[in-house]
């Protein structure tokens, strides 16, 4: 095992200690690992992240529903469109998009790039959700019609089936709108979907890859040990702060994918 594979697992408990420690964002981190540090190509590596990103937030979902901060039923019927959404965009979305794009000059644009790209992009979304500050929404709001909830579902779970990212920052919003939930109890209940999507979009992928399934449970058992530790250490720290710290170090991240994959 050399060096880039070594940091590459330390790097598995970075992306859990994060989960535990903040709450949710580490998980976008998985994929830059998987592709940047263990070379993983791109195709593969958002597979992989799916069922990482599934069980660790299986995980999570635990910890938040010990602490009554998930509502299921909310999250079930949340998860409907959007599991709906990841599956068939790893099943067949993915597969069918074209090798190459179009080229310039000696800059080849293909899948493996658009995907990297587009990852970078949700990268930057993430990060600025992380940086500013967000106001607690704990008072009633208006109901949102189901068929808008139905739509955010499928477009959210595309976005997550092609990056291989959970997407709570995306998801959390949309719960507060449409479920009334409490901005704690929508976070928690986000983790409900998160894991559903992400592990029933992984047996879209199953039928296309061959899977490294030892490779893949060391990885996610790594990530599940960082939770824990993320989970104790999360009482002796400030959440707010350090979400913020993370948010810049994510953009950064955002702009370096950029810079490899355009370079």
């Amino acid at each position: 095992m050399d060096t880039l594979h070594i940091i590459g697992f330390i790097g598995a408990l970075l992306v859990g200690f994060v989960l535990g420690l903040i709450g949710g964002g580490g998980s976008i981190l998985t994929v830059p690992i998987l592709v940047y540090l263990l070379g993983f190509n791109p195709i593969i590596a958002t597979a992989y992240s799916l069922f990482i990103v599934g069980s660790s937030s299986l995980v999570g979902t635990i910890q938040k529903h010990k602490k009554k901060l998930v509502d299921i039923k909310t999250g079930l019927i949340f998860s409907f469109p959007s599991f709906l959404a990841v599956y068939l965009t790893r099943r067949y979305l993915v597969p069918s998009l074209p090798d190459t794009f179009f080229q310039v000059n000696d800059f080849i644009f293909t899948k493996e790039v658009a995907i990297m790209l587009f990852f970078a992009i949700i990268m930057l979304l993430s990060s600025i959700s992380m940086i500013r500050k967000k106001k607690e929404v704990d008072g009633p709001q208006k109901n949102q019609a189901y068929y808008l909830t139905f739509i955010q579902g499928l477009i959210i779970g595309t976005i997550t089936g092609l990056i291989g990212a959970g997407g709570g920052f995306l998801y959390v919003p949309a719960l507060v709108l449409w479920a009334n939930l409490p901005m704690k109890k929508a976070v928690g209940t986000s983790l409900v979907i998160i894991t559903i999507n992400s592990l029933i979009g992984f047996t879209g992928d199953v039928q296309n890859i061959d899977v490294d399934w030892k490779f893949l449970l060391a990885f996610s058992t790594l990530t599940i040990i960082g939770i824990i530790l993320g989970g104790y250490a999360s009482k002796h720290v400030s959440n707010e702060s350090l979400k913020r710290g993370f948010g810049y170090f994510t953009l950064i991240m955002a702009c370096y994918i950029m810079y490899m994959e355009l370079t």
